[in-house]
């Protein structure tokens, strides 16, 4: 079992969408990056990257790349996965938390939590999307930004039995074990 924490935070603007988790929240600020500045996206990406030991998105994804100005983070998450899928990892589950003091983030987490299963070929169930404010202190509280915290869990082959799973079931994000099973 392999566990990374990740942490983002951007500042809010006038003229940007607000994007988080894939979802457009209508306000009247966005966040200020160089891709769409999805805070708990980004954060996710970087759990998952660590849990892999392969780093951050900085190294995989640099603001100084113009590959991924205005680059939607729901592409750059496709683009994790395809890395876990190469180390044959899989994602057991994934539990964020998003710093907001303002708008509310409740009426569009399920959808959040779709997104970011559907993009990661998980079940929504193996992700928990929550969201806080700060009581209007510090950045965040003050809203003047939003972050948001992320931790998950990883496993490898080795920490399955190819034999309890049905050949015609898919085990987790890949083929692999149905693949095992058939030999």
């Amino acid at each position: 079992m392999r566990v990374g924490m990740g942490y983002d935070v951007h500042a809010l603007t006038e003229g940007r969408d607000l994007i988080i988790g894939g979802v457009k929240i209508p306000y009247e600020k966005g966040l200020l990056g160089h891709s769409d500045a999805d805070v708990l996206t980004h954060a996710i990406m970087d759990a998952l990257l660590g849990a892999a030991g392969e780093g951050d998105i900085g190294k995989h994804f640099p603001d100084t790349d113009g590959e991924f100005k205005d680059i939607s983070s729901l592409e750059l998450l496709r683009r994790v996965a395809l890395i876990l899928d190469e180390k044959m990892l899989f994602v057991v589950n994934i539990d964020a938390t998003i710093i907001a003091q303002k708008p509310k983030m409740r009426p569009y987490i399920d959808e959040m939590e779709k997104n970011i299963a559907e993009v990661l070929g998980i079940d929504v169930d193996q992700i928990n999307i929550k969201a806080t404010t700060e009581e209007g202190m510090g950045f965040t509280g003050e809203g003047r930004g939003i972050s948001s915290q992320a931790i998950c869990s990883l496993s490898g082959p080795e920490e399955f039995s190819y034999n309890a799973f049905d050949a015609e079931a898919r085990c987790m994000s890949c083929s692999g074990c149905i693949k095992k099973a058939e030999e």
